[in-house]
Formats: C-alpha cells, structure tokens, sequence
C-alpha cells in the first residue's frame, strides 16, 4: 500500500498569503497543515508516499518536509507541471504508484478520524474505491455522492446545482489500480481538468466496487482564511499541553494549556491558553488571548492579540486595539502611529509592512 499526497495547486484562495508560499505549509498550531496528512498516513502504516508538487512551491515543500525521516517514511517528489486535475495528478504519478494500492489524500484537508479503520474495510471488501463522506449544509459548493442505504456509491456529482444529497466527498480517496485505467478512459472536464469524481464515476458506470463511509469527526478544508482559523482552534483545543521553556518574567503569567518554545523570553505580558508560541520569540506589554499560534522568531510588543496565527518572523508593534480573526504572513510588520477605537481584522501576506495612521 502507497499513498499520494497533492500538494500542488495555486491557494487562490487564501492569496495574498499563497503568492509567495505553499497552501499546505500554512502552520497550524504551528506545524505544516501537509504535516498533518503525513502523519496521519504513517500512523495507518503506509510509509511509502508519493508528494505531488508543483514547480511554483515544490522547492519549498521538498526544502521543508524532507525525505521523510522525521515522519518515519520514504518521501518521493512528483512534480506536476501544471494543475490539471487530481485525477492528472494521478496519471502522473503512475509510475511512482506501480500497481499498488494506494491512499489519495489532499495535502490541505485535516481529519479528526484515525485512517486505519477504512483501509481495513477498503482491503477486507476488496474494493476498488472507497470514499469519505461528511454531511454538509451547502453541498452545491462540493462534490457531492448518492449512496444506497449500504453505503454503495451510485453516482457523484461536482458542485451540482440540485444536490442529490449532502453528502461531500472528503479529500481523502482509497484506490486500487484498477483507477489508472479509468483516468486512461476520461476527458478533460468544461474546466481543462481530469476530474476524479469522473475517474470514480467511471468505475460505478462499470460495475466496479466503489464504496462509501461516513466521518464522525471533524473535517476541515483549509483553503480559506476563516476555516484555517478553525482549525487552528480545533488542534490548539485536543492537542495542547502546558510545556514552557521559554524564560516569563516575573511581570508575566501563563494560564491555562500554554505551550512556549525555546529561547523565547516573555516580559511583562499575559498568556491565556490554549495558545502555542515558538521559539526564539520576544513578547513584551503583550496580552495573547485563546486559540492564538505564534511561529518562531516573532516580535510582539503592546500587542493585544487573540483567535489569530502568526507566521515565522513577523513583527507587531505599538498597536493597541485587539487583534482578532487574524493571519499575519511571514516577516509581515505591523505598527500603528497613535491608538484607534475598534477592533482589527487581517489577512497580511509575506514580507508586507503595515503601519496604522
């Protein structure tokens, strides 16, 4: 069993952001949303896997993820030329796939649900797909699946206007080889794109094994600013434990699950978690409320921050009203000039400069 991550893609939406990054290296609780995917995987037991990556961000995702020795797996780079489909991103990888099994997983999705109970039931069945599911309240901005009362796919349908059902297809697919020939029998969609609900399709309309599940959990596409925030929120709520090594004044508090990194000092500010800070950071007459994620090398001075995430290197200073529903890029720097009433919201994209006058 192998798997294929994608990890391609432009991240229009979350641009400006994604102009001069990966979407699936955005932290979350500071960690890499892609990471997230990997580790998932591993933890099913499948350590060979196959990266799709793109020529815009694929020296960055290759730069950071590494070879996969940290993850305990065997990391191949597949480079797509251009975003074509997933299901183009799988005839490309063929060659990387073999005739293996494999699991597809979308490198910007995340999951509460352990991986492992459906490869059991995709091997046990001796499907050819097996896809997850999740009830949603807007389908027509989803593929979407009609299933029988066992789970069996009849049909699945991309964003349609009449929604047979909720049903949204999770991006996380099982296959069997028997996918390549039917990507080889597909056309290009009204988009210019090899679509994997038509590969999928394709295996119903012959007959084949394609089964269904529902998640119980959770099920975040981060593509968008507002839903990166909730899955920062999620992560920071079941994952972190109180772990400080940075050095707090005596000026200063931490209360609650409050995770800070190495090298970072802390002076005269409070730290209401959950919230995680990395290293080699320096806050000072700060107040960091809930579900707040500061990557490393980051300065923030007479800051008042809260529900936010903050990237590598960034600076805020001298800006006194709350900073809420925010993210802030890398090497990003906020100031402002004199007080103003209300509350702020950002999204601020790398190596911008942002001073309130």
């Amino acid at each position: 069993m192998k798997a294929l991550i994608l990890s391609g893609g432009k991240g229009t939406r979350l641009r400006p952001l994604t102009y001069t990054g990966a979407k699936q290296l955005v932290p979350v609780a500071n960690k890499p949303i892609l990471w997230y995917g990997i580790e998932g995987i591993v933890a099913a037991g499948i350590t060979d896997i196959g990266i799709v990556i793109s020529p815009e961000t694929g020296e960055e995702v290759k730069n950071l993820t590494g070879n996969g020795d940290r993850f305990g797996a065997s990391i191949t780079y597949i480079l797509q030329e251009e975003p074509a489909g997933l299901a183009h991103a799988v005839k490309i990888a063929q060659p990387f796939l073999g005739d293996s099994p494999f699991i597809m997983y979308l490198g910007d999705n995340l999951i509460q649900n352990d991986l492992t109970p459906f490869l059991h039931d995709f091997k046990t069945h001796h499907l050819d797909a097996l896809i997850l599911l999740r009830p949603v309240e807007n389908p027509t901005a989803f593929g979407v699946a009609k299933v029988d009362e066992s789970g069996r796919v009849l049909q699945l349908v991309e964003k349609p206007q009449v929604p047979p059902s909720n049903l949204a297809l999770v991006g996380i697919y099982y296959f069997s080889p028997n996918v390549h020939e039917a990507i080889a029998q597909i056309q290009p969609s009204a988009r210019g794109e090899l679509e994997i609900t038509d590969a999928i399709q394709n295996l119903i309309d012959r007959a084949q094994p394609v089964e269904s599940r529902i998640l119980d959990g959770w099920w975040l596409d981060t593509g968008k600013k507002d839903d990166l925030l909730s899955a920062n929120q999620i992560i920071l709520d079941s994952d972190v434990r109180t772990e400080i090594y940075g050095a707090l004044d005596e000026s200063s508090q931490a209360i609650g699950r409050v995770k800070i990194g190495r090298g970072t000092t802390v002076k005269n500010s409070s730290i209401r978690g959950p919230v995680v800070i990395g290293e080699n950071c320096h806050l000072e007459n700060c107040f960091i409320g809930p579900y707040s994620s500061i990557a490393d090398n980051v300065r923030l001075i007479d800051v008042d921050l809260e529900h936010s995430v903050i990237l590598q290197e960034a600076k805020i200073e001298g800006i006194h009203q709350r900073i809420v529903d925010s993210l802030i890029g890398r090497r990003a720097h906020l100031g402002a000039a004199r007080p103003r009433p209300k509350a702020l919201r950002f999204m601020v994209g790398d190596d911008c400069q942002i001073e309130l006058a």
